[in-house]
């Protein structure tokens, strides 16, 4: 059975108990603040748990995009070592809200493994929650007699709170779960240990392939738990692991659902990979391959997670998710570069086979597949690079190391600042005869994750519910003001932020982050008192408002009301976005689409997919047609609550990586139509101009634009208008200001040209006076002087003079603008037979000027911050040759 069958034959399973399929939620959360991406099949559902919202069905069933890189779960570095673990895995799920619970859910499990799938049932282990008396949750005896009727007791298992009690975080919905095992072991093996003992220990050949998590509880922050309102069902079942079950393999890289990429690579790199089935020795010839197939294996993992990220709109970069998306692709990159030996980009070229491969069910990969091969194409090249400059510092660490061991200060600062993979340092140690001082790079690591942990800490208080039940509603499209009362409050404090207080109000006119567009700002108003709102955001259905200090009486009644100046300015931008967009499809071609956005009071940033620099004509083309549009005087064209199939059929755009309901929000500005929750402008004409402001390259094939609008227009030209008078008035106001600065610009180039030349004469001269005052030491022609020279000229006088002399040692000082220089230059005759090395005397100089430096062993330089150490560097430089 294919991997596709296997998929589809779940979905239909759970279509024929009454469950509504949905397809799965995009990979990156973009309006969660409490996780970046996906990491389990319940993720998208979290509010319906919460009880903030209605699910369309009481029950579902879906396949999840997942992925796991960090905070709890976290599987990144296991991956590649073992057959088992991902970044990105599917987890199929069948979900029940409030509708059935255990027994349905246990024996719909059953029925589907054992006569559906045909999984031998001597083959399956269960467990059940033995109970904590820390939590006072009792053993499941339930879940146990509903097993005891399917199952041989003694394959039921009892489970601790590690393995069988289910936690969405340190806060919210949990409960006790019951796991269903595979043994994919031999007869043989089965013969020698009994399956049973190795349940939950990590074994490749007895791994977990499905969880009921049976919902009963809130954990709160106090650790304590209380009731849900409701009790739920939630199924996660590893799809890949499913595979390996059913198609007969002890890997989940044997089956279908790698092998095509596997293929890929071995084509590629002319290496082959064993599978499970063939057994490694001991021998080098076998330590080899085995280190080929981590290697495989963790490229074909991470082609995958980082493929569908970008096809769901996270690009890499150096902060927040982006981060974590290159931090997987690096990982790929050099495991390829090491074991592999691929020194240029080849990962990209995967992406066209899983396209093909998954495709069908996600057609997200497909029609981005362009796209995603071209920005994963980019960062193999710009990782590559970094790999070759990290080598040529390694390098230099090396030279400039006494002894044999290189500091782990000296690796982290590579790890750290350039990016050099810390096991990629200790391989090129090791082959050059040199040892990492591995305890100091992990003092150095810790250290920075503990920086990296304070700035980050949050502790979020329980909901204090002052009005039960879920009684919000958002009034922001009509209103910017309204009467309001308080329903549910609490206390965040963050090592960033500090203390903050986070409001629920029952119908709030406040727009909260989303889609690109900031939150509201304002206040609420009661007869004795002004809360200042200084942000508004969303957390799993409900909007929530953020002030520093929580109203004296919080059972009051208020008057919410919006910034409208900011909310003004904000809706300005907002649809001035959506009429660029408009504007770069037909200029540029449909293949633009948008890749991010930003919207807020002062200017609008629009990320979108394009091939090349967009031209300048092109750029005053896109500006002259959102400027049309705007005269064009078009009225805004609200459907407020559509269904989506209608939108599209309209012609709405929807973007990628975004989650849309069943009903959606339709914004029509003329031929522009787009889904969209934000806040507009009722008639273009309010948006007054646009202006360009900016345009460059964000990632291979995306392209960022940003612009202003309204009054940022009018205080851009006030300030260009004023720029220009005071360059006019410089220029004693000249008819012609062009022609002027062309004549100045023809003036300063006459004389650069004239003072290069005088430099030239003036360092000639220096040097034929100062080659007589060469002293001859040990065989050495020796020089240390101060000169009155910019620094790039004293490098250049130091260089001449070196080379003026065989045998020559120079060292030279300079002052430019109160800042000391030095640099020195070493004969090559005598860094080869004398181990002199410039780069190691401007180190040791430098540190009398209060400074730093480098460069290569025949000529250094650096500069410092105490310009009266000068002497103590000319009168020390003697020493190197003494």
């Amino acid at each position: 059975m294919t991997s596709k069958e296997i998929r589809k034959q779940y979905l239909q399973f759970f279509e024929s108990k009454g469950h509504l399929i949905v397809p799965s939620a995009p990979i990156v959360l973009k309006d969660d603040p409490t996780l970046m991406f996906n990491n389990s099949g319940m993720a998208q559902f979290k509010e319906y748990f919460l009880g903030n919202g209605t699910p369309k069905s009481p029950r579902i069933a879906d396949t999840q995009k997942c992925l796991r890189v960090s905070g709890k779960h976290n599987d990144l570095e296991d991956v590649g070592f073992d057959t088992y673990h991902h970044t990105m895995f599917e987890m199929l799920g069948n979900w029940s809200f409030g509708d059935y619970f255990k027994k349905e859910a246990i024996n719909w499990a059953w029925e589907l493994l054992t006569e559906v799938y045909k999984i031998p049932k001597e083959n399956l282990y269960v467990s059940v929650f033995e109970g904590s008396k820390e939590d006072n949750v009792p053993f499941d005896q339930e879940a146990w007699d509903i097993w005891k009727g399917l199952i041989d007791e003694d394959r039921i298992i009892l489970g601790n709170k590690k393995d069988n009690f289910w936690e969405m975080g340190d806060q919210g919905p949990c409960g006790p779960c019951s796991e269903i095992h595979v043994d994919l072991r031999t007869p043989e093996e089965k013969a020698l240990v009994s399956g049973k003992s190795l349940v939950n220990n990590d074994h490749p050949q007895v791994v977990e392939i499905w969880n009921n998590v049976f919902m009963e509880f809130n954990r709160k922050a106090d650790d304590s738990l209380e009731k849900l309102p409701a009790q739920h069902v939630d199924t996660g079942m590893g799809f890949e692991r499913l595979c390996m079950a059913l198609q007969g393999k002890t890997s989940n890289y044997d089956t279908d659902v790698f092998t095509p990429l596997i293929e890929k690579v071995e084509q590629i790199t002319g290496l082959k990979y064993t599978t499970n089935d063939v057994i490694l020795n001991e021998s080098e010839e076998s330590q080899e391959q085995n280190k080929t197939n981590i290697a495989i294996r963790v490229i074909v993992d991470h082609v995958r997670a980082v493929a569908f990220a970008i096809a769901d709109g996270q690009l890499p970069s150096n902060t927040g998710a982006g981060y974590v998306i290159r931090r997987i692709l690096r990982r790929a990159i050099r495991y390829g570069f090491t074991f592999l030996e691929t020194k240029e980009p080849f990962i990209n070229k995967l992406v066209e086979v899983l396209a093909n491969q998954m495709g069908e069910f996600f057609p997200e990969i497909k029609s981005q597949q362009q796209l995603v091969t071209n920005v994963i194409r980019e960062e193999e090249a710009s990782f590559l690079r970094t790999l070759e400059q990290g080598i040529q510092l390694l390098e230099n660490v090396m030279q400039n190391t006494s002894g044999k061991e290189v500091s782990g200060e000296k690796a982290f600062e590579l790890y750290d600042t350039f990016g050099f993979p810390i096991d990629l340092t200790a391989l090129i140690l090791r082959e050059r005869g040199f040892s990492l001082d591995e305890a100091g790079f992990e003092t150095e690591l810790q250290k920075q994750k503990a920086r990296s942990r304070a700035a980050s800490e949050v502790s979020t208080e329980d909901w204090s519910v002052l009005i039960p039940g879920n009684v919000e509603t958002f009034v922001g499209y009509d209103q910017t003001e309204n009467d309001v009362k308080i329903t549910r409050i609490r206390k965040v404090d963050s090592k960033k932020d500090g203390i903050l207080y986070q409001i629920v109000l029952d119908n709030t006119p406040f727009y909260p982050e989303g889609g690109g567009q900031v939150g509201d700002k304002g206040t609420l108003v009661s007869a004795n008192e002004t809360i200042d709102i200084i942000d508004t955001k969303k957390e799993n259905n409900l909007i929530l408002h953020f002030a520093k200090q929580l109203p004296e009486n919080i059972e009051a009644g208020f008057v919410a009301k919006v910034n409208t100046d900011l909310r003004t300015s904000t809706s300005k931008n907002h649809s001035a976005t959506h009429l660029m967009h408009l504007a770069l499809r037909n200029i540029l071609g449909t293949h633009v689409e948008q890749k991010g956005s930003l919207v807020n009071p002062n200017y609008l940033r629009f990320d979108f997919s394009h091939f090349s620099k967009v031209s300048d004509d092109e750029l005053r083309q896109v500006e002259a047609s959102v400027n049309a549009q705007i005269e064009a005087q078009l009225q805004l064209v609200e459907h407020r609550n559509i269904p989506i199939k209608e939108a599209l059929d309209k012609g709405a755009m929807a973007l990628f990586g975004e989650k849309y309901g069943d009903n959606v929000r339709m914004i029509e500005f003329g031929e522009s139509k787009e889904l969209c929750g934000g806040i507009h402008v009722k008639n273009t004409a309010e948006i007054w101009h646009f202006k360009i402001i900016s345009e460059g390259a964000v990632a291979a094939g995306i392209r960022r634009i940003e612009a202003i609008t309204g009054d940022a227009v009018k205080n851009f030209y006030t300030n260009q208008e004023k720029t220009l008078s005071e360059i006019k008035e410089t220029l004693k106001n000249p008819q012609d200001i062009l022609k002027s600065v062309a004549s100045l610009q023809d003036d300063n180039a006459k004389l650069k040209k004239q003072i290069e030349q005088l430099l030239k004469e003036k360092i000639d001269g220096l040097k034929n006076a100062l080659v007589s005052e060469f002293e001859e030491i040990n065989g050495i022609n020796f020089l240390s002087k101060q000169v009155d020279l910019s620094m790039s000229s004293t490098k250049d006088l130091a260089q001449a003079l070196g080379s003026a002399k065989p045998n020559s040692f120079v060292v030279l000082a300079s002052i430019e603008d109160n800042t000391p220089n030095i640099h020195c230059y070493i004969a090559k005759e005598l860094v080869a037979e004398k181990s002199l090395n410039a780069n190691a005397v401007i180190k040791e100089l430098g540190k009398y000027i209060d400074g730093n430096g480098g460069g290569q062993p025949f000529f250094a330089s650096g500069k410092g911050k105490n310009a009266n150490g000068i002497a103590a560097v000319l009168e020390n430089a003697v020493s190197f040759v003494k």
